[in-house]
């Protein structure tokens, strides 16, 4: 095991806090033990009471999170699980936000109590829903996104239409680490004991678990027990951290592959050497940050900003991982739902879609009321709302057919557009057109978020073309370049400037600003992008049974990872360059034609699409009329109409 990677980033980070330390105030200056703050300076005050515990918070936040990706990574058998997963985070975040706007004064006391409170709301649906197929892996890991998704949704809502608090929920939701005393850096040493504790008397039924489900069980464990206490404790320390620090990105994902690309073996190993690479990780952000902030740069919260160190940190480290055979995904059936007549359901879904379109396209929501477009206003008012719906269903249809390519390429449910980095870094070119010119154009807009999409795909295709690179290890480097770029955006957005309202707004994605040339080359490329998967549909039956297999029966593995992802990155990043980054439709999307049985690879990818364009459409006319006159973010409605009914498949009997 190579532990030199951590003794390296030990001295940097302790050297990078000494020279914030000697900023503040000189080292024959610093007050001697015991500490009284009558008989210090203010000075010596923040340095004793500021400084000290926010380096012993950081360092704790990070264990408790690295640990928490450990766990959450060996139960689920997922290398893109962390303490997000479970929807726990947002829970917290949710709950807090709608304090912060609705009833301050319950947070006079601290957010400690109210988070952790979203928090147990949040993981108790997850759980119960679990529950009904023994905490099976893939249930889980799909019923937490989706309340984390609905959750966080809720909570942008709740921001948008609150402006006043915009500075204030933006800093909690980053993960602001200012520190007066010592008090929670006390209640995080007991807890990251006792997880420490939890963890080592997890670690051997954990190694066990890890032969297999029906391997475990014929040995003896009691395997849904095993992952329901599991995941209790990971969600107790994501809950404990979201709820004391605010939401801390990108940790609780790296820290995990740090351990593995290491060489951590053992499940003990992984989750020690986790645990040491989240404090470190987050340590030498807060101190960058620290350091920046001292010599006249922006104060900002380290929580978002992690994957400004995290991000280059994993590509470095990514090639030196060993590639791994994707695992059977266990979702707690006894059979794969399968349907019997996949034309006619393709038939049916592609019907729903037109209908839904056609009856979005002539009624609305006016000053008096619901009626349909009178036929005096048909000639003006109809090609500007088709222009909507038409590139909303294109947008819609372009980000499924992405998750689909990536789901069905890594054998992975978590697989989603976002992954791919693309989406950070077209949000990364937007902002940055807004920074940077006085008045931007459409046209303007349009050509600074392509470009930085354009610019994370090509940083994601010098990756992909390196050798020996697996699907895992592909998709972790997508979330480092996105890691990069949202660290970026957010420290864009904490800076208390006036264009940060309206790229939150753009955030959350809209349709009504695409023209009709935009329109028409979104679903040009929609139409395009499909035709490459279905002529490469045998290439996705054999792609999940592992690169040295598929390599064994004469498939060019490099060269056909290298084209589908490279289709997914540009679906992703067309749409997201004229609607905003609503990536999560390419999550639900694949997730709701594989739940109605149809899983082989033409009929899947089709379905895909078409539910995607039919989100889409739904959420580009809910977001229109619901609160008419006024317009709500697409991205608000596509989730609220996606969510439930993913949630009514997954409880259906048989279903997922």
């Amino acid at each position: 095991m190579r532990l030199w990677p951590l003794a390296t980033g030990s001295v940097i980070a302790a050297g990078l806090w000494f020279l914030t330390a000697l900023n503040a105030l000189p080292i024959t200056h610093w007050p001697t033990l015991p500490w009284h703050a009558t008989d210090m300076t203010i000075e010596q005050i923040l340095l004793a009471f500021g400084l000290v515990p926010r380096a012993a918070v950081a360092l704790l936040v990070g264990a408790l999170l690295g640990l928490a990706g450990a766990l959450m990574q060996a139960v689920l058998r997922n290398p893109l699980a962390d303490p997000t997963t479970l929807g726990t985070a947002a829970g917290a975040q949710l709950a807090i936000v709608m304090a912060t706007v609705f009833a301050p004064g319950l947070l006079a006391g601290g957010n400690l109590l109210i988070g952790l409170c979203g928090a147990a709301v949040a993981t108790l649906l997850v759980m119960t829903i679990g529950a009904q197929r023994n905490y099976a892996p893939v249930t889980i890991t799909i019923t937490g996104m989706l309340v984390g998704m609905l959750a966080s949704a809720v909570a942008m809502a709740v921001t948008l239409a609150q402006g006043h608090y915009l500075l204030t929920l933006v800093l909690w939701n980053g993960g602001a680490l200012t520190q007066n005393d010592f008090v929670p850096a006390l209640r995080l040493v007991l807890c990251l004991l006792a997880a420490l504790v939890g963890a080592a008397l997890l670690a051997r039924p954990l190694a066990v678990m890890s032969l297999g489900a029906e391997g475990a069980r014929g040995l003896g464990l009691k395997v849904a027990g095993l992952r329901l206490v599991t995941l209790c404790l990971a969600v107790l320390l994501s809950a404990f951290v979201s709820a004391e620090v605010g939401l801390v990105g990108f940790v609780g994902q790296a820290a995990p592959a740090i351990a593995r690309i290491l060489g951590a073996r053992t499940i003990l190993q992984r989750l020690i050497i986790a645990s040491v690479s989240g404090a470190l990780l987050l340590s030498l952000t807060d101190n960058v940050l620290l350091l920046v902030a001292a010599f006249g740069g922006p104060s900002l919260p380290t929580g978002a900003l992690t994957g400004l160190i995290g991000g280059p940190l994993l590509i470095w480290l990514l090639p030196r991982m060993q590639a791994t055979v994707p695992q059977t995904a266990e979702d707690g059936r006894h059979t794969q739902p399968r349907s019997d007549n996949p034309v006619r359901l393709l038939s049916i879904i592609t019907l729903m879609t037109g209908v839904t379109f056609v009856i979005c396209l002539f009624t609305g929501r006016g000053p008096e009321g619901w009626n349909i477009v009178p036929s005096g206003l048909r000639d003006t008012f109809l090609p500007i709302r088709a222009t909507v719906l038409v590139a909303a269903a294109s947008a819609g249809a372009l980000l499924a057919i992405s998750g689909a390519i990536l789901q069905r390429l890594t054998a992975n449910p978590m697989a989603a557009p976002e992954v791919l980095g693309v989406t950070g870094g077209s949000a990364l070119g937007y902002a940055a057109t807004v920074f940077l010119i006085t008045e931007p154009s459409g046209l303007a807009l349009t050509l600074g978020t392509a470009t930085g999409g354009a610019l994370a795909l090509v940083s994601l295709s010098i990756f992909v073309l390196r050798r020996d690179m697996a699907p895992a290890r592909i998709l972790l480097a997508g979330l480092a370049i996105g890691a990069l770029a949202s660290a970026v955006l957010m420290a864009i957005m904490a800076s208390s400037s006036p264009q940060a309202w309206s790229i939150l707004g753009w955030l959350a994605g809209s349709a009504s600003s695409v023209t009709w040339g935009g329109a028409t080359i979104l679903a040009t490329l929609a139409l395009a992008l499909l035709f490459i998967p279905l002529v490469t549909a045998r290439w996705l039956e054999m792609l999940p049974l592992g690169t040295e297999t598929v390599s064994a029966l004469g498939l060019p593995v490099r060269r056909v990872q290298f084209l589908l992802i490279m289709t997914a990155g540009l679906a992703t990043g067309a749409a997201t360059t004229f609607v905003g980054p609503v990536s999560f439709v390419g999550l639900m999307a694949p997730h709701l034609a594989r739940s109605v049985g149809l899983v082989r690879p033409r009929s899947f990818l089709v379905a895909s699409w078409m539910l995607g364009a039919l989100l889409m459409v739904l959420a580009a006319f809910g977001a229109r009329t619901a609160t008419y006159p006024y317009e709500l973010p697409i991205g608000l409605f596509a989730t609220l109409i996606g969510v439930p009914w993913l949630f009514i498949l997954l409880l259906r009997k048989g279903q997922a």
